[in-house]
């Protein structure tokens, strides 16, 4: 091996010494499959047979659970509703290894819940053709939100690092980012509509559209990704900022250094990339948890993206499987 590869294989062995703590937005990420038997007669549609439907962990619940089949100690912090989906998505969690004494319970609010629907025929591969997004209004049940906040003080006290995944669902609100401001340990973002909401933290994984939207320009350049990304850094007032681009691998940024571009790994092609940032910003937190500098955290959740992406649904990575395609690339 190099002594990159021996150095990136060390961090990821010691991947189960660590704690996280993940607070954010519990997805429920349902598969319906169903094999195409005729055309309805009451309108121009395909009838499906329905084969099966899973329910998968997604959101910060994905994250956590990319945490634990890597190795780590996790808290996930979270809410749900008091419904079928909910106790679903608590029974994936905990089967994963996930602390889950901190994923409370609304009796005010609906589990966010994306419904995917699968077709296909009898002896092919099925894909998806639309997808069905069960919504409530944003969480704002005021005795739960106080005990969010307490499982927050009392859980991040030992957290070797804190991931904030935000969706949008209104878990992490003013109160959390207060007591996220006073945490010692590094606190790394990922949110999907509101990065500017999170000054001063540790670093956050926007992927390339996120910044082009926070621009309003599109990214025709390396050069003007670099432009755009150090701004945006700056703006955020963070040590790093990691952007993904799909095929194009990433780029990082961090103070006093020069942009490194990272080239993708595995192939070019991806089978799904639902759920990829998840696996992204857990390897990158967990890797920083573990000493790693930014470029070596960086570059093993590179490895774990590209991993990843070649897996069908809302998927996760080992650490074998991470140091497996680490040993068996060429850097």
């Amino acid at each position: 091996m190099t002594e990159l590869q021996e150095r990136l294989t060390k961090i990821v062995r010691s991947f189960s010494l660590q704690k996280l703590v993940i607070i954010g937005d519990a997805i429920a990420d349902k598969f319906l499959y169903g094999t195409i038997s005729r055309v309805s007669r009451e309108a121009p549609v395909f009838i499906l047979r329905h084969e099966q439907t899973e329910t998968v962990p997604g959101g910060a619940a994905n994250c956590a659970v990319n945490l634990a089949r890597l190795g780590a100690n996790v808290s996930l912090i979270s809410v749900v509703g008091n419904d079928q989906s909910g106790a679903e998505l608590r029974e994936r969690l905990k089967h994963a290894g996930v602390v889950t004494n901190g994923v409370l319970t609304s009796n005010n609010l609906q589990t966010t819940t994306k419904l995917r629907i699968l077709a296909g025929q009898a002896h092919s591969s099925r894909q998806q053709v639309i997808r069905i997004d069960y919504e409530d209004a944003p969480f704002s049940d005021p005795e739960v939100r106080s005990a969010v906040v307490e499982e927050l003080k009392r859980k991040s006290a030992e957290a070797g690092a804190v991931i904030v995944s935000d969706y949008n669902y209104g878990v992490v609100d003013n109160s959390v980012v207060d007591v996220l401001r006073k945490i010692s340990a590094p606190v790394l973002v990922d949110s999907r509509f509101l990065l500017e909401s999170f000054i001063g933290f540790t670093a956050a994984t926007p992927n390339e559209d996120e910044v082009e939207n926070l621009f309003g320009h599109p990214i025709s350049s390396d050069q003007q990704l670099e432009t755009d990304a150090a701004a945006l850094k700056a703006r955020l007032d963070y040590q790093a900022l990691l952007v993904t681009r799909g095929g194009n691998g990433m780029m990082l940024l961090e103070r006093d250094e020069a942009p490194l571009h990272i080239g993708a790994v595995g192939a070019q092609q991806p089978v799904d990339v639902t759920g990829a940032g998840d696996t992204v910003i857990a390897t990158f937190a967990l890797s920083v948890a573990s000493g790693a500098s930014f470029s070596d955290a960086a570059r093993l959740a590179n490895y774990a993206g590209g991993l990843v992406v070649m897996k069908r649904g809302t998927a996760s990575i080992t650490a074998q499987e991470l140091e497996h395609s680490i040993v068996n690339s060429e850097v």
